[in-house]
C-alpha cells in the first residue's frame, strides 16, 4: 500500500467496483425475497451486459446486445442497438421516421409483429396513410375476414425475412459470437456484421444483372446466327 490506496491496476480497480456493485444486488435480492432487479450483472469483465428474457424454447435468457432492423429491398438498416431490454412496439415510429429521413418518403406499409399492433401505434399509421400489417383492431366482419387472412399470410411472409437476416447474420457472419469485450468495440463489431451483410447483397444483385445480361446477349446472338 502506498498512502492508504489499493496497489491495484485500472482494470482490477474497475472490477473491484462492479464486484462491490455486484455484491449489493445479490444482499437487495436475498433480503428482499426477490429474483429480479435493474440492471442486474452478470458478468465481471462485462457489467455492461444484460439478461434479456428471450422467451424461445432452449434460450429463455440471452446475453448481449438487442438490435432492432429495417429490411428494406434487402438490406438490413440497425434502428437501434441497446444493452438493455425494449419494447419494439415502442420504437416503431422512431423507425418510420428514421426510414423518412433515409429516404425523403414515408413506407407505403410497415411489417411488424404482433408487439406492435395497438392503438397508438395505428393511430399513428393511419394519420400517415401507412398500413400496419396484420388486422385492425376490432372485429371485422365476413366480407374483411378473407380479405384479413390474406393479408396476413402475405405480411407473414415478408416478416419472416426479418428473421432471416438475423440467422443469416449468424449462422454466416458470427453475430451471436462476439468476442469484443468493451460495449464501444462490441456495437462497433456489430455494426460492421450488418455492413458486410449489405456489401454482400449488393454484389449478389451485380452479379445476378451481369450474368442476366451475359445470358441475353449470348441468346441473342444463338437467335441471330440460327
Amino acid at each position: 500500500m502506498h498512502n492508504g490506496e489499493l496497489p491495484l491496476s485500472a482494470r482490477q480497480l474497475k472490477n473491484l467496483q462492479v464486484i462491490y456493485e455486484l455484491m449489493h444486488q445479490q444482499r437487495f435480492m436475498y433480503n428482499n425475497r426477490i429474483h429480479r432487479i435493474e440492471d442486474r450483472i452478470v458478468s465481471i469483465s462485462q457489467s455492461h451486459v444484460r439478461p434479456i428474457v428471450h422467451g424461445k424454447a432452449g434460450a429463455a435468457v440471452k446475453f448481449g446486445a438487442k438490435v432492432a432492423i429495417s429490411l428494406v429491398n434487402g438490406y438490413a438498416l440497425i434502428d437501434e442497438l441497446s444493452w438493455d431490454s425494449f419494447n419494439e412496439g415502442t420504437r416503431l415510429q422512431a423507425a418510420v421516421e428514421s426510414y423518412k429521413q433515409r429516404f425523403g418518403y414515408y413506407p407505403e406499409a410497415v411489417i411488424a409483429d404482433h408487439l406492435c399492433r395497438n392503438r397508438n401505434n395505428y393511430r399513428f399509421w393511419k394519420e400517415l396513410g401507412i398500413r400496419l400489417s396484420g388486422p385492425r383492431l376490432g372485429r371485422p366482419s365476413q366480407e374483411e375476414l378473407q380479405e384479413h387472412r390474406n393479408l396476413e399470410r402475405q405480411d407473414a411472409k415478408e416478416r419472416n425475412a426479418v428473421e432471416g437476416k438475423f440467422g443469416e447474420g449468424k449462422r454466416k457472419y458470427g453475430l451471436d459470437r462476439i468476442m469484443a469485450r468493451l460495449p464501444e468495440t462490441s456495437e462497433s463489431v456489430i455494426a460492421l456484421q450488418f455492413l458486410v451483410m449489405n456489401l454482400g447483397r449488393r454484389l449478389r444483385v451485380l452479379f445476378c444483372q451481369f450474368f442476366k445480361v451475359q445470358y441475353l446477349q449470348n441468346f441473342g446472338m444463338s437467335l441471330s446466327t440460327s
